[in-house]
């Protein structure tokens, strides 16, 4: 590909990131409450909602295999256009619970059909070396349109009367901007013919980082929103303002990650992140305690609005996996569709933690999920220790 060629996609897929970071914060300002809201569910129902919502992560590999032909950036057009439709029929047209599910269904399929293209494709557009950086400026950008997009939300759900019917539809409209950008990119398609289902044993330790990243990534998006709705009765405004924290710092914290892992590698940068959630996980567990334990009056919210923000921001180490796989890949054409792979894989363990995840609170209290939160992460911190590229050509740790 040309340096000009280079330069106008790369231009195109940081609008498009920009685009999808309008959608996603106002998804993740809204969602939660819209269930609280309009079908009053208990933490039990919200548990059980996250098989339907995670199954199309789980699927996305067998999806993404049957569109290999198109290559990554038709696919990701698609997975855009995919999660708008989504999200105006849950916006306009969820008549009851059943009809919702469908919707829901439908958005998180483009989402999750996304995820493993827009890294594949974000790699593609950087040079070797510099594969950090790229990413980080990519999701820099992101970032700064959820930005904006958060203290809007916050401010007209404040002093506003707003449906969430008008949220959805200007996030659907996010998604249709992303998808019309990456239409206008050059498309690729695989020049060898590439399996669909996808299982090297070269890939062992990356499978292994999804699946613990599946885990505790499920505990944070499912129970750490619902500590804050149901246990402090925040509401629409909370979140947005959070995701104002979590977009104003991630501007500089996701190119930051992305420049500790060229300059540092992803050994480091996933070691980091598993110490982070111990600490966070004891955070949301211990919150309350520390509040009486220490006379400095209820702080708690406070601790756990914090754990929330950097849990949030540690979502860009996801970018540290992804140039694991590929330094190590034995194969360019290997790449995408074990992303895919991945992505399958964290979302077999997505649909179980909630389950499992709720029966703890229930029997016990939201402590002890987060208890076994922290002991996920110890698992994740050991993994990483396996982790080594030098020996990969490609590899510069």
């Amino acid at each position: 590909m040309g340096y000009k060629l280079k330069n106008k996609d790369l231009i195109l897929f940081m609008l498009a990131s920009a685009f999808i970071g309008v959608s996603q914060s106002i998804d993740a300002s809204v969602f939660n409450n819209f269930l609280s809201d309009t079908f009053r569910l208990t933490v039990s129902q919200r548990t059980i909602l996250e098989f339907p919502r995670e199954l199309p992560g789980f699927l996305v590999v067998f999806v993404s295999g049957a569109l290999l032909f198109l290559g990554d950036v038709r696919i990701a057009s698609l997975a855009n256009a995919l999660a708008a439709f989504g999200m105006l029929g849950l916006g306009h047209f969820t008549s009851d619970f059943n009809v919702m599910i469908m919707w829901m269904t439908v958005y998180s399929m483009g989402q999750h059909l996304f995820l493993p293209m827009s890294s594949s494709i974000g790699m593609n557009l950087a040079e070797d070396g510099n594969l950090g950086k790229v990413l980080g400026k990519i999701n820099g950008l992101n970032t700064a349109a959820y930005l904006g997009t958060s203290i809007v939300t916050a401010l007209i759900f404040k002093y506003v009367k707003v449906n969430y019917s008008i949220a959805f539809t200007v996030g659907a409209l996010g998604f249709m901007g992303s998808c019309l950008m990456i239409l206008f990119m050059t498309p690729h398609k695989p020049k060898t013919k590439v399996r669909r289902l996808f299982f090297r044993k070269e890939y062992k330790l990356f499978y292994w980082l999804n699946i613990l990243y599946g885990a505790r990534k499920q505990i944070f998006i499912t129970f750490g929103p619902w500590v804050l709705i149901k246990v402090f009765s925040q509401g629409v405004s909370t979140f947005a303002v959070l995701g104002f924290f979590v977009a104003g710092i991630g501007i500089v914290f996701k190119p930051f990650v992305g420049s500790m892992i060229d300059k540092k590698g992803e050994k480091f940068v996933l070691a980091a992140e598993a110490v982070a959630l111990i600490i966070i996980c004891a955070g949301y567990a211990f919150a309350e305690d520390m509040s009486r334990a220490f006379g400095i009056g209820d702080v708690s919210l406070f601790i756990i609005c914090g754990c929330f923000v950097i849990d949030q921001l540690l979502n860009a180490v996801t970018i540290a996996r992804a140039t694991y796989l590929k330094k190590i890949a034995v194969s360019p054409e290997d790449v995408s569709p074990t992303l895919s792979m991945g992505t399958s894989i964290d979302h077999v363990v997505s649909m179980v933690v909630p389950w499992l995840g709720s029966l703890v609170w229930n029997a016990f209290s939201y402590k002890y999920v987060f208890i076994l939160g922290a002991l996920i992460a110890v698992g994740n911190l050991i993994i990483t220790r396996y982790i080594d590229t030098s020996q990969y050509q490609g590899g510069t740790h």
